[in-house]
């Protein structure tokens, strides 16, 4: 019955996305979406890490997809019918990586489950949200008629923000003063084709790359001592940086890694993370593959880091992540503070292709080769890690920048952070405008 509806969820929405600009799609863009299927169901079919793929047909699936492919007039919602092929696995690392648009669509927000509520966590300056009076801290109540929660948050957005960008929104807000609804219109910024590899595309390709690299980097904090903070926007971060980190975090007494919206990244980043901070090997769990089961061990350093250890962790903290924060409880190493984690929790490969000659179509898609199980036999899948101590910002604290989840962290490892000075240790960094 999930799976069921959440692939009703795509579609409905998608429908709904493609109504307003609708375009019929030429009979080459259709036969690429029909080879985009047919690669994507050949690697799934062939590495996805469970052979009876969940119970779920397959075949009829595709030939289910394909039918829907050959009536549809829409380019993205023939696209949509191999999301929601896909989604039909009910598997958080298995989805379609669609072609990249020649624009970018900005609403100005930031948008998290706090708790069971959706929150308005940031909103950018200058933004549409911000000219339409959206505030920090202002519960989400509905976008386009669509309820919000923790079980469709995250397809929501992905309809929205990666399948069909939507440059407007109607949405329902809830703050101190009522509910209300607003019109909201995206920042709309046009970009060149991707499928043009011309020089200007390459060389703002590369742009992309190196902004992202950048906001990937741990930043930190010392209070003399006693007390470092790290924050880790992901995994996506090599053994030289973390080992870096760690040999300053081993004059402290206490550390603090913030894992907050950290999405996870790679499992040997993970690992030399884990090794730094334990005097013996630690296996993080077990990777059951296709055809294998082998325990994922995080080598100990030795000489890591051996004082006291605090996690934080919220909604949006997935995948390597929530390994982490729990293998720190499984090993009583450290606290695990904030909201439960995603429950986002497998191992997967992506697989990148392309189609066309002249204007080439890249897309891609993740596909899970692995479970992972935790040392206890439990999988964090559709799970996630509830935290030993709940500590949720209030609607107050967002609004005014505050960080008062790091602030209580911080007054455990005994460094008095006002919430306020706390939020202002790691600023948000926008995307640039290009």
């Amino acid at each position: 019955m999930r799976r069921a509806v959440t692939a009703v969820l795509i579609l409905a929405l998608l429908s709904f996305l493609a109504a307003p600009q609708a375009k019929d799609m030429t009979n080459i863009e259709r036969g690429q979406v029909e080879s985009m299927l047919l690669q994507i169901s050949n690697d799934l079919t062939h590495h996805y890490y469970d052979p009876q793929l969940h119970g779920v047909d397959w075949p009829a699936k595709v030939s289910e997809a394909r039918e829907k492919i050959k009536q549809e007039k829409s380019l993205n919602m023939a696209m949509a019918h191999i999301a929601a092929a896909l989604d039909s696995l009910n598997d958080s690392h298995t989805f379609l990586i669609p072609p990249s648009r020649p624009y970018i669509l900005d609403h100005g927000w930031t948008l998290q489950m706090v708790g069971d509520k959706c929150i308005v966590t940031r909103v950018r300056p200058g933004g549409d949200a911000e000219s339409h009076g959206v505030k920090a801290g202002d519960q989400l109540l509905a976008i386009n008629g669509y309820r919000l929660g923790r079980d469709n948050l995250w397809k929501i957005e992905f309809a929205f923000n990666v399948l069909r960008p939507l440059p407007q929104l109607t949405v329902t807000l809830r703050n101190s003063q009522g509910d209300r609804k607003a019109g909201l219109q995206a920042l709309f910024r046009q970009r060149g084709h991707v499928q043009d590899l011309d020089g200007e595309t390459i060389q703002r390709m590369n742009l992309d790359w190196e902004e992202w690299a950048y906001q990937q980097r741990i930043r930190t904090v010392e209070y003399g001592d006693e007390l470092m903070i790290a924050k880790l926007p992901s995994f996506m971060i090599d053994e030289n940086a973390i080992n870096k980190v760690m040999s300053s975090a081993r004059k402290r007494k206490a550390v603090i890694f913030d894992l907050r919206e950290n999405p996870g990244g790679s499992i040997e980043a993970l690992k030399t993370l884990v090794g730094n901070l334990f005097d013996h090997d630690v296996k993080i769990c077990d990777r059951v593959g296709r055809n294998s089961n082998k325990p994922i061990v995080a080598k100990s350093k030795r000489n890591g880091f051996d004082g006291r250890l605090i996690v934080l962790i919220d909604s949006k903290s997935a995948s390597a992540s929530e390994l982490m924060a729990r293998v720190v409880q499984l090993e009583k190493r450290g606290t695990v503070i904030g909201d439960r984690s995603s429950g986002s929790v497998m191992e997967a490969r992506e697989y990148s292709y392309s189609s066309g000659a002249d204007m080439v179509m890249f897309y891609g898609a993740s596909i899970t080769d692995a479970n992972l199980i935790m040392s206890d036999g439990q999988t964090l899948e559709h799970v996630g890690v509830t935290p030993d101590e709940v500590v949720l910002p209030s609607s107050a604290d967002l609004a005014a920048g505050s960080d008062a989840v790091l602030a209580h962290a911080a007054g455990l490892a005994g460094v008095k952070i006002s919430p306020e000075d706390a939020g202002k240790l790691f600023p948000y960094e926008w995307p640039k405008d290009k």
